[in-house]
């Protein structure tokens, strides 16, 4: 009796990979693009919007692929020969392209185009991301000099009934999250095509390479920050207590107690801006996130790492747990 449950329970699992798998969707994506282009509806809105998506899909995939290299360094290494290689290809498309593709095939030639369009958000996204780390890189020579900020630390309950730890956190919902990442994406990278088409003689004097950098500066970071800032606007005080029998988690005025018998689903990130709770249970059903809150002064956006005795205290209870991200994700669901 239990073989079917497992054989359910690997093809649930093999297919939440594949659908939260951002190759996956971007192959799609340039797929259907690719064939709407060959039937004949060149560069109107739908096939462009598949093209600016798919090809945003890739970059993405990419630079999470670079991130979670190790060592860390060899992920660098790899994010910046690809960003050098893939700009210069593209500089060098946009300059060539048309005499390259004119003896080409008409079917060769929409392809190459679709690639070619998808490549300006992967290319973008990827030197953003390149960015990233650069100020990352910069940060960390940076508290060299200065006391470094350090991440909250547990405290122990005056009732003596477990551990506290006290944040700033936003209630906000992953899918709420991706979803605004997702539809900025779309509409911004529409907005900076029609801006290059508008403004085509400028982009090509100016080339392609620096178009890239001034697009990211101009456009990507100031919509990066102007989302932050909307998010922190919600941001609250929060205390997440671990007790003996319990979890208490206090969202501004909001208590909510979830006993550890009836706890369903606890999320556990403690790095990155995603970090974040999840819990549901016993009626409740909240996500806070962490790493996207301003942190008080010295401190990080980062959750603690989590006791010992929560581990024990849940497994006990039914719980089973699922480490993830060399151990910065932890997941408790019962079976």
């Amino acid at each position: 009796m239990s073989e079917p449950t497992t054989d359910a329970a690997v093809r649930a699992t093999v297919g939440r990979k594949l659908i939260r798998n951002p190759l996956l969707w971007g192959a799609l994506l340039l797929l259907g693009a690719i064939v709407a282009t060959l039937a004949g509806d060149d560069l109107s809105f739908f096939p462009m919007l598949l093209m600016l998506v798919g090809g945003w899909f890739f970059g993405f995939a990419f630079v999470n692929a670079t991130l979670r290299m190790t060592p860390s360094r060899n992920g660098a290494y790899l994010h910046i020969g690809v960003a050098v290689v893939l700009g210069a290809t593209v500089a060098f498309v946009v300059e060539y392209g048309s005499e390259l593709l004119e003896p080409l095939p008409e079917w060769v030639s929409g392809v190459a185009v679709v690639l070619q369009i998808a490549a300006i958000p992967a290319t973008g996204w990827i030197w953003l991301g390149l960015l990233g780390r650069v100020t990352d890189a910069l940060t960390r020579r940076e508290r060299r000099k200065h006391p470094l900020p350090t991440t909250v630390e547990w405290e122990r309950e005056e009732s003596g009934d477990g551990s506290s730890v006290r944040i700033n956190g936003i209630p906000l919902r992953m899918k709420a999250l991706t979803g605004a990442i997702v539809g900025i994406v779309i509409v911004f990278g529409l907005f900076g095509t029609l801006l290059l088409i508008a403004f085509d003689d400028f982009v090509m004097r100016l080339g392609p390479r620096l178009m890239i950098i001034v697009v990211g500066t101009l456009i990507a970071l100031p919509v990066y920050l102007a989302l932050t800032a909307v998010l922190r606007r919600r941001m609250v005080a929060c205390v997440i207590a671990f007790g003996n029998d319990e979890l208490r988690v206090q969202v501004g005025d909001a208590d909510h107690v979830v006993p550890f018998r009836d706890l369903e689903f606890l999320l556990w990130r403690s790095r990155s801006d995603y970090a974040r709770i999840e819990v549901r249970g016993a009626g409740v059903d909240l996500s806070v996130v962490a790493g996207l809150a301003k942190p008080p002064a010295g401190r990080t956006a980062e959750l603690p790492v989590l006791p010992r005795r929560v581990f024990r205290r849940l497994e006990l209870a039914g719980l089973s747990v699922k480490r993830a991200r060399r151990g910065e994700v932890i997941t408790f669901t019962r079976p």
